[in-house]
């Protein structure tokens, strides 16, 4: 919940204003003392329409620690700014004034200095990976290693998709200060250190009916302290599904906050476990309970064999990380059709991989740190491959492409490549038919079939099947790769094959570069078109057509409205 807090006019406007856009808003009509100290302790989030100074006043007194107090925003009365105060990184104060800035139209405010320097914040380092921060942790001096330059040593039992480090941080096996550790296991680190707990431990538990939580929890604690195992870096707890309402593994999960999860028996059953029991076996229809509870889900190893108490047995695995693929669509060029869900991830990423001019595209968005895979044209399968081979090394990659990277771009060759063993995203992107249709007015307001005209990978015997089957079906048509320097006569071949299904005024639709500075846009139609560029040598030079232009051709009933393409929905009041 966001609270909304007012003193003046002008103040309550806006905040009714949020209150009214956002579902998770809360406005505080009372005095703003009695407001502030109401929000405060019952949101995770404040907007102050408030002067700082003032907004500072008002929450000294409440002020706890950096790491439950939530984050707080000011915004001035002429709506100009939103500051945050309180919260940025832990609060979530950096992430709110961005929210209410592009709801008010205000400029945030940034002054955390990992964010002014383009660097991760230390007290949010690994969240999204679920890292947890050892308790006396030195976060304050290994932050202010990194941004004043610094060499700082990472440590780390595995590869995480981490987000980029600057270049003063290196890995180093021997853990040197000022220290990043990254460590399941328990260590006596040099200072300066900040230590994070992975969620790489799963711990697998069998009891008998009516085991008490104590014992579970005193079998966990011994078989973790003995391995010099941290049990911060317990993911969850797992065991068979028949026990997975059992009240003292529920009681034991539920004390520590640990997820319970459960497994089929026949599944555990297929897994290899050096500690088999057939008596266990005949019980719940599995040889292993806590072991293979413990190894399934992934890539692990047993760090704690099977232990045994009076009524409950434990075992420990550490899996494996798993790397990151997003496939990003950068949209068709213009940078405000870029969503801002593919920013964030390539500000995430470790790795970008991308065709060179995609990758000049989006350069300020990389992080100081980030490895950059850059190839020309003609690589796609090269750069796919590379994108899941640092994906499957345990980095976080996006992988770059115009338009959607669904949509012939290199989401369908890296999926090709990618096997269960990396996790991958999808980020949609405005691909080349919606920003031309948008251009042309609304010729895909009915169905449509989008072919590309590229026989590089696809003969031409098959994409002439299918500009057949478009026409037969009346489809309005969208041709991807209409034409290149190489290939100039795929096109003219599409549209008579159009044109004879078709009346010679149906519109069409030529956009060139869209939503970047070189934008061409020229409605015409079939029978104009097809008399242009091949037939008359002083053709207008609109109709120049190329790799990075797309060809909408209308259907039976597509027409031009006010000098817009405009294809009927067919409703029936229309008719």
């Amino acid at each position: 919940m966001i609270g909304l807090v007012a003193a003046t006019a002008a103040g309550r406007s806006a905040a009714a204003e949020l209150a009214q856009r956002w579902s998770d808003a809360r406005d505080y009509d009372e005095p703003v003392a009695a407001a502030l100290r109401r929000a405060w302790t019952e949101c995770d989030g404040v907007v102050c329409f408030l002067a700082v100074g003032a907004s500072v006043r008002l929450l000294a007194p409440l002020l706890g620690t950096k790491t439950t107090d939530p984050g707080v925003v000011c915004v001035d009365e002429a709506r100009r700014f939103a500051v945050p105060v309180v919260g940025g990184h832990a609060g979530g104060a950096n992430a709110l004034a961005a929210r209410v800035a592009a709801a008010l139209g205000c400029e945030p405010v940034i002054t955390t200095a990992s964010d002014a320097a383009g660097i991760p914040a230390l007290d949010t380092f690994g969240a999204d990976l679920g890292f947890r921060v050892e308790p006396g942790s030195d976060q304050a001096a290994v932050g202010a290693a990194l941004l004043s330059g610094t060499p700082v040593t990472v440590l780390a039992d595995a590869t995480w998709p981490l987000p980029p480090l600057p270049a003063n941080v290196s890995t180093d096996p021997e853990p040197t200060a000022p220290l990043i550790a990254i460590t399941d296991r328990l260590i006596e680190p040099p200072r300066p250190a900040v230590v994070y707990r992975p969620p790489s431990l799963v711990v697998g538990v069998g009891a008998s009916r009516g085991a008490p939580a104590a014992e579970v929890l005193d079998l966990v604690d011994d078989a973790l302290n003995e391995a010099g195992l941290s049990p911060l870096s317990v993911g969850h707890l797992a065991t068979v599904d028949v026990k997975l309402a059992e009240p003292g593994i529920v009681a034991a999960a539920g004390s520590r906050g640990w997820p319970l999860a459960g497994h089929a028996a026949d599944r555990l059953a297929a897994i290899a476990v050096p500690n088999p029991s057939e008596v266990v076996r005949a019980a719940v229809g599995t040889p292993s309970v806590a072991e293979a509870a413990a190894l399934a889900g992934g890539r692990a190893e047993l760090v704690v064999a099977k232990r045994v108490s009076r009524h409950a047995t434990v075992a420990v695995a550490r899996h494996a990380p798993r790397g990151w693929l997003t496939l990003v669509g950068l949209g068709p060029g213009a940078r405000d059709l870029m969503t801002p869900r593919a920013s964030a991830a390539i500000v995430r990423a470790g790795v970008v991989v991308g065709l060179d001019s995609y990758v000049d595209q989006v350069r300020d968005l990389l992080r100081p740190g980030t490895r950059v895979l850059a190839s020309g044209l003609g690589a796609e399968e090269k750069r796919a491959a590379a994108a899941v081979a640092a994906a499957r090394d345990g980095h976080a990659v996006a992988l770059l492409g115009s338009g959607d990277a669904g949509v012939y771009a290199m989401g369908s060759p890296a999926l090709a490549l990618a096997g269960a063993d990396i996790d991958v995203v999808g980020v949609p992107g405005v691909t080349a038919a919606l920003a031309a249709a948008a251009l042309l007015g609304a010729p895909l307001g009915h169905d449509a079939a989008t072919i590309s005209l590229s026989d590089l990978h696809t003969p031409w015997e098959v994409i002439e099947r299918r500009v057949e089957a478009a026409a037969a079906g009346d489809f309005v048509v969208t041709f991807y790769n209409p034409r290149s320097r190489d290939r100039d006569w795929q096109l003219g071949k599409a549209l008579a094959l159009l044109a004879a299904a078709r009346h010679p005024q149906t519109p069409v639709g030529i956009v060139r570069e869209a939503s970047r500075p070189e934008q061409r846009v020229l409605l015409t139609t079939l029978a104009e078109f097809s008399a242009g560029p091949d037939c008359d040598p002083e053709y207008d030079p609109a109709y120049d057509v190329d790799m990075r232009s797309v060809v909408v051709v209308g259907s039976s009933t597509s027409h031009v409205v006010a000098g817009r393409m405009v294809t009927p929905r067919g409703y029936r009041w229309q008719s």
